[in-house]
């Protein structure tokens, strides 16, 4: 999986935007967020670190830490709130079916509540 399919996931799961609020202070490739349209909330951070492509996702705290006892490559997310937040290393030991469902599971916990 590349940072080019995991935007157009995201993107493609609804009413969506993409956005670089941190462009002015980040050095390198700016982390891009994925937020929902109506509430601007996020949902995905895709960033580059070093080598390594990464993206954050929302989680329930459960599925969290079921997620990073089973994955070496999911971890709690950087500079954001660990317990809800968890970073997923792409190419690593975690499925791209399961990077998607993930996305997807952070999409729902956002979306705006009828």
């Amino acid at each position: 999986m590349n940072k080019q399919a995991l935007i157009d996931f995201a993107l493609n799961l609804g009413p969506t935007f993409a956005d670089t609020p941190f462009k002015k202070m980040e050095k390198r490739t700016p982390t891009l967020v994925i937020r929902h349209l109506k509430n601007k909330k996020i949902f995905a951070f895709i960033s580059e670190r070093g080598d390594d492509l990464i993206v954050a996702v929302k989680l329930n705290p459960e599925v969290a830490l079921e997620l990073r006892e089973f994955f070496a490559d999911v971890t709690p997310a950087f500079h954001m709130n660990k317990m809800h937040w968890s970073d997923i290393r792409i190419g690593g030991d975690v499925a791209d079916e399961q990077v998607y469902k993930m996305i997807e599971n952070s999409y729902d916990l956002i979306k705006p509540k009828r």
